[in-house]
This record gives structure tokens, C-alpha cells and sequence, in this order.
């Protein structure tokens, strides 16, 4: 099939441009800095905006307004747009943006609504497709084998970038999606201006990456680093951008003058985020993350080069929704003397007064700084409720000594169900509609799905593999034991090698997050040495150790050695979702920093 600019299935290059496209990102979720859109536009040159408001919580959140007779969309972005758009035409730069949720034609058409009350007459595209809600689906969890018996709230495919390329080859200024890919932001830009095929897996495979580096705004540039503190101007850090090749390879920057950094160590970090194995799923390709070159390109540029691509698989992963039940948190503060004690009285006292078995669910969590988190969950909302906030409040003058709330009673919330599930790319269909007219659009066949070694993967299309601790080369990994060995490693080093007892975040990096019901945990160092230690000491077995909260928990650990980083990913540590993980910490975002705490012994020779 050949593509003409009308949206047909491959799209040829733009007709005019250079050998570089400016990818700038302006949002990292909903609820991002709005002025960021502004800061994107005005601070540099760029060919194309994106933005990405769609986490997995951020579904169930639109479901919700829905409900309530509120946008399915994200409004956010009408009030980023509003700032920009005027701009965006008199330079030609366009804008693409996932953030149509739930209702992407709804969204569109309040585009166009906003450009009409600015005086503007932008071209406005659509993409559907991904909502299949309604439609007879196999409910088999992708990650677990469980079956689904209950109706799903929403329903939508992970969609890649060849509809986005469609609507910008048809003159689209702004593209609007449901669920894609968050990548799919950038390489839908890319495969517009530089052509790429179904077969061009390598340069897909680099845009897949770029743009996972950049989904996540600041992420990339300082923000949330674990070495913060060779950050500058943390409070103004400036969004990512990337400057996209034609053969996938990206440099990844940030405008001058603002705060923020762009090095190896900032670009990894956002590369162990939410990810599983080394091959990264999607549905135009599958990225193989342990090929990724990076290299320092000056300040605040760090290129990134060498990504392998494979044939994308034959599944796609679809995020489904379901409404769990109600759930309600209590917190009690403990200070003082004997707190575990203090704790216990405290339990006693409330499950006196509502019987703990009474609820579907109930989870008691104690902090290292003395908060008694009560959480219980319920499919009725008023046993969930004040029955219970009422029941934690009766004990505040028969418990313990210095006891205080922080929280006062009250209704309980629904909470949904995150559910990821495979459905055939066949029965996946997109359409791409441009000022409100559908145009021809037929998704190309890809090459044929190589199934590679089975691993688990948050990345769309993944299917669940085996358990066991995976590693990406073997033969890297024995000789990284090899040289780890020679370089006085304590789980191999030779007897009475030098070591000093430190936090482990004194030599590693570490970013951590969530997937679904998994938490995922990228650790790096920054030297060959350092890393055969890591390789050879933190195992998954260690990690435990070293975590005891993970105790009962598969872990995985995965090897990246040409990033010096290994990535851990724990097996159903947040149970069915955000939404529904009564953990403080709910989507493992400390998790890292826990880790980076823990004291290990390290040869004092790999010290900074």
C-alpha cells in the first residue's frame, strides 16, 4: 500500500523540512504545569508539541467525570492550548496530544470551539478506535491468567503512531488521540516526516525510545533524580524535547536558560521507569532497550543511539476498568515512646468497635515515621463509610497516650479495578477523522511477530511469561561476576577486600514506579567497575533482603549492561492498581529511595 497524504496506512515524508525533527514535550500527566505549553513554544524552535495526559489512574478519573456529566477529556488541555495555539499556526508547529481520554471527538470539537473563539481556523484531526467498551472481549488478565466476571467501566487498546502520522500527512494542525502508546506521541510525528514503513524497525524502535524518555516531562531533565543534587534550579527545571532523526537515533535536550539537566545519568534514569525486561512491546515495534547507546553531546544533550527494533507482536494490550467497591483510610499519628505498642492498642480499640472480618478487605500499615494508615475496602459504601471513620474516631479518649488524627470521619469512595488484558491486533480497528470528516485509513500488516524469550512486560502486546529471574545476556552477566571479582566485590571479592558500610544510594541510582498491579525498580551506576559489583551483589533475592516489605512477592530482575543498570520488577505489589492499593506509597514511587537507603558493603575502591 503507498500512501498519497490522505491518510492511507503508510505515509510518505513531509514535503518540505530538514533532517531533524524538534519533538517538545509540554505534559507528563494530568495535572502537569500548565504554563509548560507556553514555555515549550516561546523558549526555542520546534516541529512538534505533545503532551501526555494519560496515566492508567488517569482513565478511571475521566470515567468518573463522566459519570458526573463532566468532560471525558482532559480539560488541562484546552487551557495549555489556549496559550499556544495562535503561535503554533504562525510557525507551523503542530500539536498532538493523547489528551482526549475518553472522548476524543468531544475533545476535537472543543478545539475547535476554543480556536473560534480566538479568531483561529486550525485543521482538527481525531483518532478512534482504541474504545471497546461494549464489545465481547476475553476479560483474561495479561499479567496473571485470572478471568474477569465483572463488567468493565472502560475499555481501550493501546493504539500506536501510524494513525497520528495519517492525520498530520492529511494536513492535521492538531492531533487528537484516546489511548495510545505514550511513545506513540513521538513516533507518529516521526514516521510523518521521515516516512518510516512497517519494515523500518530500527528507527522506529529509536523513536519508541525517545519517546518514552520524554513522556514523562521533567522526568528527563532532573526532575525526580536521584542525584538531585547536581540539579540546578530544580524549581524552573524545563521540559524535554527530541531532536528526532531519520534513522530513529534522537538527541534529547531542553531549551537554553532553563533549570533542569540533560546527562546519561538523567536519560537512564527515565529509561529503568515503568518498564520490565529489555524488550519493550508496542504496537509498532518492539525497542530493545538493552541495544541503547548514550552518549554525552555536549551540555545538557545526550544522544541516543544504536536501538534495535523487532517485528511488533500480534496482541495488543487493551487497559480495562471496573469498578471494585468503596473503600475509606483512616490515619492515626504515634509519637513518643513504644509506638509498635501503641499501635497495637490502637488496632484493638477500632476492630472492638467494627469487626475487622466484617469488611471485603482491611489493610493496617505503620510507618517508619509513626502514621497508622487504617484502610478498609467494601462493596458497600456505608459499611465502608462512616461506619467505620465514625468507629476510629470513638477511641480517640480511650486509646493510647498523645493520640491524634489526621484525618476526620467520612464517607467512604469508589474505587475502580485496573485490568490489562491481550485482544487480537485484528480486532482492533482505527480511525482517523480530520474537521470532523473520517478519511480512508487502513492499518499496514506488520512483519511477522518473533516471539522472544518470554518475559512479562508492562508495554503493550506483552503476554505473560514464566517466572524466574531473567537475564538479558548471560554471558555479559558471568563476566560481570568475573569482574566483580577482581574488583573486591563483597558477594564475590576475594577474602578481606576493603569495604565500607554505606547507603547503597552512595554509589546507585535508582527510579522506581508503577505497571498495572506491579512495581518496577531501575538501579544504575555510572562506571564499568561499579557496575559488575551491582551485577554480581544485587540479586533478587538481595533486593528482598535489603526490602523486607517485598517479602511474599516474585521478583524479577533484568539485566542492562550497556546502561549499567539492572531493573527489578516485583509481582503484584500493588494488587489490582492504584486505585485499589490501600499502600501510602501507591504507586511505588519511593520504592527506589527506600532502596538507595539501605545499608550494604561496598569495596571502597568503587566510592565516588
Amino acid at each position: 500500500m503507498t500512501g498519497t497524504g490522505t491518510g492511507t496506512g503508510v505515509v510518505p515524508p513531509r514535503p518540505a523540512g530538514g533532517d531533524v525533527l524538534r519533538v517538545a514535550n509540554c505534559s507528563g500527566f494530568y495535572g502537569d504545569r500548565l504554563s509548560a505549553a507556553r514555555e515549550m513554544v516561546e523558549g526555542g524552535p520546534i516541529d512538534v508539541l505533545t503532551g501526555d495526559w494519560l496515566a492508567e489512574l488517569t482513565m478511571l478519573i475521566l470515567a468518573g467525570n463522566r459519570m458526573k456529566g463532566r468532560p471525558g477529556y482532559a480539560p488541562t488541555f484546552l487551557r495549555q492550548l489556549e496559550d499556544v495555539l495562535g503561535t503554533c499556526l504562525d510557525r507551523g508547529v503542530r500539536i498532538v496530544a493523547n489528551a482526549g481520554g475518553l472522548d476524543p471527538a468531544g475533545c476535537a470539537e472543543a478545539v475547535r470551539e476554543l480556536a473560534h473563539r480566538l479568531g483561529l481556523s486550525p485543521s482538527v484531526a481525531h483518532v478512534t478506535g482504541d474504545d471497546l467498551t461494549g464489545r465481547p472481549l476475553d476479560l483474561v488478565h495479561a499479567d496473571t491468567g485470572e478471568r474477569l466476571d465483572a463488567a468493565p467501566l472502560t475499555a481501550n487498546a493501546y493504539l500506536g503512531g501510524r494513525p497520528i502520522a495519517a492525520a498530520l500527512s492529511a494536513g492535521a494542525d492538531v492531533v487528537v488521540t484516546g489511548r495510545v502508546t505514550d511513545a506513540a506521541l513521538v513516533t507518529g510525528p516521526g514516521m510523518w516526516r521521515f516516512g518510516w514503513g512497517p519494515d523500518d524497525l530500527d528507527a522506529l524502535a529509536g523513536s519508541v525510545v525517545a519517546g518514552h524518555v520524554i513522556e514523562c516531562g521533567c522526568q528527563a531533565t532532573g526532575g525526580n533524580y536521584a542525584f538531585f543534587q547536581e540539579v540546578l534550579d530544580l524549581a524552573h527545571c524545563g521540559f524535554p524535547l527530541a531532536e528526532l532523526r531519520a534513522d530513529g537515533s534522537a538527541v534529547i535536550t531542553k531549551h537554553p536558560g532553563t533549570g533542569g539537566l540533560v546527562s546519561v545519568g538523567t536519560v537512564t534514569a527515565q529509561l529503568l521507569y515503568e518498564i520490565a525486561g529489555p524488550r519493550y512491546l508496542g504496537p509498532d515495534v518492539v525497542a530493545r532497550f538493552d541495544t541503547v547507546t548514550l552518549t554525552q553531546d555536549g551540555p545538557d544533550r545526550v544522544l541516543v543511539s544504536g536501538v534495535r527494533g523487532e517485528p511488533p507482536p500480534a496482541a495488543l494490550k487493551a487497559a480495562v476498568t471496573v469498578l471494585g467497591g468503596y473503600r475509606n483510610t483512616m490515619t492515626l499519628v504515634l509519637t513518643g515512646l513504644d509506638v509498635e505498642e501503641k499501635a497495637r492498642v490502637a488496632e484493638e480499640a477500632v476492630w472492638a468497635r467494627i469487626p475487622r472480618d466484617s469488611f471485603d478487605r482491611a489493610d493496617v500499615e505503620l510507618t517508619p515515621s509513626g502514621l497508622l494508615r487504617i484502610t478498609v475496602m467494601d462493596a458497600d459504601g456505608r459499611r465502608a463509610g462512616r461506619a467505620f471513620s465514625s468507629a476510629v474516631v470513638e477511641t480517640a479518649l480511650a486509646g493510647y497516650p498523645g493520640c491524634y488524627a489526621l484525618t476526620p470521619p467520612g464517607g467512604a469512595s469508589p474505587y475502580g479495578v485496573f485490568w490489562p488484558v491481550l485482544v487480537p491486533r485484528s480486532e482492533v480497528r482505527p480511525r482517523v477523522f480530520v474537521d470532523g470528516e473520517e478519511i480512508p485509513y487502513e492499518e499496514p500488516q506488520p512483519p511477522p511477530w518473533e516471539d522472544g524469550p518470554a518475559e512479562r512486560q508492562g508495554a503493550p502486546g506483552q503476554p505473560a511469561g514464566p517466572a524466574g529471574e531473567r537475564e538479558s545476556d548471560p554471558a555479559a552477566h558471568r563476566a560481570g561476576r568475573r569482574a566483580a571479582e577482581q574488583a573486591g566485590g563483597p558477594a564475590a571479592g576475594p577474602e578481606g577486600a576493603p569495604c565500607v558500610r554505606v547507603p547503597l544510594g552512595r554509589l546507585a541510582g535508582a527510579r522506581s514506579g508503577d505497571k498495572g498491579g506491579d512495581a518496577n525498580v531501575g538501579v544504575w551506576v555510572r562506571g564499568d567497575e561499579q557496575y559488575a559489583w551491582l551485577a554480581s551483589f544485587l540479586t533478587a533475592d538481595a533486593l528482598t533482603r535489603l526490602l523486607p516489605g517485598l517479602a511474599g512477592h516474585r521478583v524479577d530482575r533484568y539485566e542492562l549492561p550497556n546502561l549499567r543498570a539492572l531493573n527489578f520488577v516485583v509481582r503484584g505489589l500493588l494488587g489490582r492498581g492504584v486505585a485499589a492499593n490501600p499502600r501510602m506509597d501507591a504507586q511505588a514511587k519511593a520504592l527506589g529511595e527506600e532502596l538507595r537507603a539501605t545499608l550494604v558493603d561496598i569495596p571502597a575502591a568503587l566510592l565516588p
